[in-house]
């Protein structure tokens, strides 16, 4: 009995252990040292920069910029700015401005780039996480680096990107256009997509990682949180940083380092200064410090490689790294240490045919009822609660609490079973199927998701325990429980890391990898008489997780209800609509629709990466909202073809023009406030999948100037869209503002004021 309760503590401190040894549990004072990092001087910055919403356009991006200006300035570094227009391949345009800073090095070698942005998400976010965090992060290390009072061997450049919410449109004029840009050799970039949680290293290359893994461990951060499995499952998704743009303009390698959790904050206006956990502050300094410290020293032109290392971190040993070349001959070999137990035990009579078979079908029906209820079980509370839909990015304010309902269902589902077929000498029995389903797993990764190979590193010491149940009549339950340490440590940060970075959807994996880890340590739970108490027991938990989330699904203060509210005036017919995203109206929204109305007569033009639709219209009185002035200039024919010249001039305080033409259209050049696009450059105009041809995000009120060349017997027809931000600011409309309860829903143009207008050109 003791040696069963001290198993079980083992277990619960091994889980403890691989989530407190990722992210520093104590955060540095104001009077720290002055050469070492402090997160409290850092939140000095931060409370500044993260007063007012400063998205590009608004009136307090200018502030914000000359403050970052001022600090870099304070540190004694030269300081510039960058503008120009860019634009990306959703054809999103803008003209961001660039704060830059450089620190002259002893040598002459490669430059170490210190890269965040200072832009927030238009229109509500206060981008305290994202990305105010980076912007403090660097200028804390840098004081702190200064202090030490050494010249680094290689220069140190710090940009602060411009418009990087808008489509990386800072990165972008920077990597091809700024003359500092041909000698960087190495990015380190400081991200969020939450307000908390620990940060994740991910290494973004074309080829080769190897030097890069190196140089990382050899830098040696105190809490290092990455593997590449995490690289590989960033490049599936549709998220980018800035330093997307140098790895794929100027193949210039670097590290993301972003934290995830509080996903419900991204973006939002909940992210604030208050908001932003303080360790996980301490956590991006953490990394800042070792990695300034190495690469300003280290080599950087030799950071290239053809090679890559298989990565991950654990407590202790902190980050363990082996080539791909060892990924085939060590699932080989731990094919061929399975079959040869396997034939050993058979041999030995230590494993017979019915108790191994009767394992199979415990193992397989747990993790398919698992499997199952993560894939359902999510569907089914969205069904239950739809409001949770409004929340765009998948993670809701009692997220956390599903991810332990879901768990410990799983694990209960897990005992049950086990029940069934439990006998106390059949442990070696048993885990012969868990065993066989994790080698398929790791034959499929080794082919298809090599960046995942690391998980034959747990089935080895899954092995181990299947040795010593074969030769050991009574073996040693404490060892038996240290063998499943490597699982435990792997991948119990992974079971909460999916969902809250990649929305609930993904509890399936959640469910999924309970299973897998419990079939690995069943050498250890073989050997509990009681499952089915032990099983009952997490399933009263996972019941009480669920009535838990139950009674914080509704909206509060604390638990804002993101909706959307869009006022469109139609120039040409002088008609006018309300219009909104929410599938759920509210008590807000409802001032505005009848909670039965459903017309969706306007064109869906206002998407997201969500696929967000607007999903109700109602008929609005009309009011005098300032028309844009819309000039055409045809200024020649050439042989077939026409050059047209377009001005849109707004004549109120407007955010941005959208533009939508139909992709049958032919336009055989484009210029956009005299920038030239290239037709085969990155936005391709005329290989569009959608209608849309533009949205340029307007600064001081600049006119939107189109000239472009299209076939002479062309009749061209243009949807223009006139939108600011000011809808509940806008004294003739009269909008209430929203209730303590609600938020602005983030990732959609909303709370806008629209216009819109035709535009023929014959």
């Amino acid at each position: 009995m003791i040696k069963k309760a001290l198993a079980v503590l083992l277990i619960i401190l091994a889980i403890y252990w691989s989530f407190s040894a990722i992210i520093p549990s104590n955060i540095s004072t104001i009077d720290a040292p002055d050469n070492q990092f402090s997160t409290q001087r850092a939140l000095v910055h931060l409370k500044e920069i993260s007063k007012e919403t400063h998205y590009l356009g608004s009136e307090a991006h200018s502030r914000v910029r000359d403050y970052i200006l001022k600090e870099l300035k304070n540190l004694g570094l030269e300081t510039q700015t960058q503008e120009g227009y860019a634009i990306d391949e959703n054809g999103e345009f803008s003209k961001p401005i660039n704060i830059l800073g450089r620190l002259k090095g002893s040598e002459n070698g490669k430059t170490l780039l210190l890269l965040t942005h200072y832009d927030s998400e238009p229109h509500s976010s206060f981008g305290a996480s994202d990305a105010g965090s980076g912007v403090v992060t660097i200028l804390e290390g840098l004081r702190a680096f200064l202090n030490a009072n050494k010249t680094p061997k290689n220069d140190i450049v710090v940009l602060i990107t411009d418009a990087e919410e808008l489509g990386l449109h800072g990165a972008d004029i920077f990597v091809n256009k700024h003359p500092w840009a041909k000698n960087v050799g190495l990015v380190l970039n400081f991200e969020a997509r939450g307000s908390g949680g620990p940060s994740i290293m991910l290494v973004e290359t074309n080829k080769g990682n190897a030097n890069l893994i190196k140089g990382f461990t050899e830098a040696n951060p105190d809490y290092p949180l990455g593997n590449s499995l995490f690289y590989s499952i960033y490049k599936m998704l549709p998220n980018d940083t800035d330093l997307t743009r140098f790895r794929e303009d100027a193949n210039i390698d670097g590290f993301n380092f972003a934290f995830v959790d509080d996903h419900f904050d991204y973006h939002t206006a909940l992210d604030t200064y208050s908001r932003l956990d303080r360790n996980t502050l301490e956590h991006q300094g953490s990394y800042l410090m070792a990695l300034l410290n190495y690469f300003s020293e280290a080599n950087l032109s030799a950071l290239k490689s053809i090679d890559d290392l298989v990565y991950f971190n654990v407590p202790l040993f902190k980050m363990i790294t082996y080539p791909f070349s060892w990924i085939l001959p060590l699932f080989i070999l731990a094919v061929l240490v399975y079959v040869l137990l396997v034939a050993y035990g058979f041999k030995k009579r230590r494993i017979e045919l019915k108790p191994v078979l009767r394992g199979f079908a415990a193992f397989f029906s747990a993790f398919i009822v698992s499997v199952l209820i993560g894939l359902f079980g999510w569907k089914l509370l969205l069904a239950l609660y739809p409001q949770y839909g409004e929340i765009l990015h998948g993670f809701t304010y009692n997220g956390h609490t599903y991810i332990a309902a879901f768990v410990c269902v799983a694990v209960a589902i897990c005992c049950l079973v086990y029940n069934k077929v439990y006998k106390p000498e059949n442990g070696a029995s048993l885990i012969v199927a868990p065993l066989f389903f994790w080698l398929v797993i790791c034959g499929v990764i080794a082919f298809k998701l090599e960046g995942a190979s690391f998980f034959v590193i747990p089935v080895y010491f899954g092995l181990l325990s299947f040795f010593l149940l074969l030769r050991q009549k009574k073996p040693n339950l404490i060892l038996l429980t240290l063998m499943g340490f490597p699982a435990l440590l792997i991948f119990s940060p992974m079971v909460q890391m999916f969902p809250v970075g990649l929305g609930l959807k993904m509890l399936v994996a959640s469910t999924a990898l309970v299973v897998l880890v419990f079939g690995l340590l069943i050498s250890v739970f073989a050997f509990f008489r009681h499952k089915k108490r032990w099983g009952y027991l997490f399933l009263v938990l996972g019941l009480y997780c669920i009535v838990s989330a139950h009674f914080t699904s509704d909206f509060t203060r604390e638990r804002p209800k993101p909706n959307s509210l869009l006022y469109i005036l139609n120039a040409d017919n002088n008609t006018a609509a309300w219009a909104t995203y929410d599938k759920k109206l509210d008590n807000w929204t409802a001032h505005f629709f009848d909670k039965t109305l459903a017309e969706s007569k306007i064109e869906n033009t206002f998407a997201s990466k969500y696929k967000t639709k607007l999903e109700y219209t109602k008929k609005a009185d009309v009011v005098l909202i300032p028309k844009p002035v819309v000039e055409v200039f045809t200024d020649t024919v050439i042989g077939a073809s026409k050059v047209v010249e377009i001005c849109i001039t707004p004549q109120r305080k407007v955010h941005r023009i959208e533009v939508f033409a139909d992709t049958s259209y032919v336009f055989n050049t484009l210029k956009i406030n005299q920038l030239e696009i290239e037709e085969d450059g990155r936005f391709k105009f005329n290989s569009r999948n959608t209608n849309k041809l533009l949205t340029y995000y307007v600064q001081d009120n600049t006119p939107l100037e189109l000239q472009i060349t299209i076939p002479k017997t062309q009749k061209t027809e243009f949807l223009i869209y006139e939108a600011s931000y000011d809808l509940l600011d806008n004294k003739l409309l009269d909008v209430p503002a929203r209730y303590t309860s609600m938020i602005p829903k983030p990732f959609v143009l909303n709370d806008a004021v629209i216009v819109e207008k035709k535009l023929k050109v014959n």
